[in-house]
């Protein structure tokens, strides 16, 4: 697929636009063991990156083997929310990066709809996506699956050979793969630490970089374009 033309640039939200991951997992961590799941931000990065909260919180029920609260969804959103409006930063560099992309561009989350939307407004990135927010809550099946994916490309109308897809997980790799898209990954966010970059290669990315200032380039590359 490398050397065709690039019509839609996909991207992740959480760990490719707003550094949220390190927030997320230290939240998700404190109020697992609260429960009485004791968990560490590290578990959480390790477990959960790039699959839905419901997804995660399946993950947990399934190997703690009770329930959690009925309420405990609603009250991790709602403390995210209230951190995120504190502490969220934009990834180092994302900004610039979109201004030097030309393409169209959508973003392609596991994230709930209002958490997308708030995290970009809150960074000052909204601007360059929407109306074309994307999240797995719109789907069947998320991440590592392509159903979100195919909804993107299917409502932009482009092909998915003609699709690059941005991300930091493992299970958005697969997906983009899965969905029969390009993928570049990116290992440059605050939870990305040693190793991290050879974990997206074994997920299926042919090529990772950890530098947005390179992106551009990088999809030019991929359109067999002279950057």
């Amino acid at each position: 697929m490398a050397h065709q033309p690039i019509d839609l640039v996909i991207f992740d939200c959480d760990g490719v636009l707003v550094d949220s991951e390190p927030l997320a997992n230290r939240l998700l961590a404190e109020a697992l063991t609260a429960e009485g799941f004791p968990t560490t931000p590290e578990e959480c990065l390790e477990r959960y990156t790039g699959i839905s909260m419901r997804a995660a919180f399946a993950m947990v029920e399934a190997e703690w083997g009770r329930r959690l609260p009925a309420d405990f969804e609603e009250r991790v959103k709602a403390h995210d929310l209230e951190v995120f409006a504190r502490e969220l930063k934009p990834v180092a560099g994302v900004r610039e990066a979109l201004a030097r992309i030309p393409l169209p561009k959508c973003v392609a989350s596991s994230g709930a709809p209002d958490k997308i939307r708030l995290s970009l407004t809150l960074t000052g990135l909204i601007g360059f996506f929407a109306p074309h927010l994307f999240s797995a809550h719109q789907v069947a099946r998320g991440k590592p699956a392509p159903d979100l994916f195919h909804f993107a490309s299917e409502t932009m109308k482009v092909p998915p050979w003609r699709c690059c897809v941005v991300e930091d997980s493992e299970a958005g790799i697969q997906a983009a793969r899965a969905a029969g898209m390009r993928v570049l990954g990116f290992a440059g966010a605050g939870h990305a630490g040693p190793g991290y970059a050879d974990r997206l290669r074994r997920a299926g990315a042919p090529v990772v970089f950890d530098d947005m200032a390179d992106l551009p380039n990088l999809l030019a590359a991929q359109a067999g374009e002279r950057g």
